[in-house]
């Protein structure tokens, strides 16, 4: 799969399994629907759900009930649009990712700690790039791996250059592109990470911090993942906001 260069991101509501969800269940499915079709039909060439508002989270996704939903959710996305459809299971459950992204028919997964420990406030994340390739060897799956490191609201256990920590998630993580962050949720990262990110010789995503305005500084970047600046108050798409950043992107982007 040639992988999507600019990313919208759908925060869901809390998921069953959350303790901040509140049923129908069907508000969480019209939710993810009206806003993948929102991005595809801003211009978004991928979009990515996500388990955001189920804060605080676990360093692993244990509910099935929350797997369970998020496979549900995901597969009514991706039979709502025609652009690739992602999957992110905070805080780092890649392998519950993959296995609701090989089930439902998504095509790539976000992971925050592929191949690096990450100290954060839900505790120590481990890698996971082994359950994640071993899931998808087992489901014989075409997923792609979008891998953090140096993921935000997170500190690396270990610190190692970024260009080895993006070498290793190349050569030995399985990751098809490599995603850099600031410290936090839209903060953007300092630019010069794009150049050391790309030593390790996969795509580099910048995924958080972007607005129309700031794009232009990421020189190098394959790609852009965003989700805050989208956001209307309720946490919906503002397709306004979309439309003029998906201009934007382009344009630095050249395509």
């Amino acid at each position: 799969m040639r992988l999507p260069r600019i990313i919208g991101v759908v925060h869901l509501p809390p998921l069953p399994g959350s303790p901040r969800y509140s049923p129908p269940f069907s508000r969480v499915l019209e939710f993810a629907v009206s806003n993948a079709k929102a991005l595809e039909e801003a211009g978004f060439d991928g979009v990515i759900l996500e388990n955001f508002n189920d804060a605080p989270f676990r360093p692993r996704v244990r509910e099935a009930e929350t797997i369970a939903a998020m496979a549900v959710a995901v597969r009514a996305a991706v039979e709502a649009v025609s652009i690739p459809v992602g999957v992110n299971l905070l805080r780092n459950s890649a392998p519950e990712a993959a296995a609701v992204a090989a089930v439902a028919g998504a095509r790539f997964i976000r992971a925050n700690a592929l191949c690096e420990v990450v100290s954060a406030p839900e505790g120590l994340l481990e890698p996971v790039a082994r359950e994640v390739a071993e899931v998808l060897a087992r489901l014989r799956a075409d997923v792609a791996v979008l891998a953090d490191i140096y993921v935000k609201h997170g500190y690396p256990l270990h610190q190692r250059p970024i260009s080895e920590v993006a070498r290793d998630c190349a050569e030995r993580g399985g990751a098809a592109a490599v995603v850099v962050t600031g410290a936090r949720t839209g903060s953007p990262p300092d630019p010069s990470l794009i150049g050391e990110a790309a030593a390790g010789g996969l795509p580099v995503y910048v995924g958080s911090g972007t607005t129309p305005s700031n794009l232009g500084e990421f020189k190098g970047a394959y790609g852009f993942i965003v989700g805050t600046y989208l956001k209307r108050p309720d946490g919906s798409i503002d397709r306004g906001r979309a439309e003029e950043y998906v201009e934007a992107a382009r344009r630095v982007l050249n395509i």
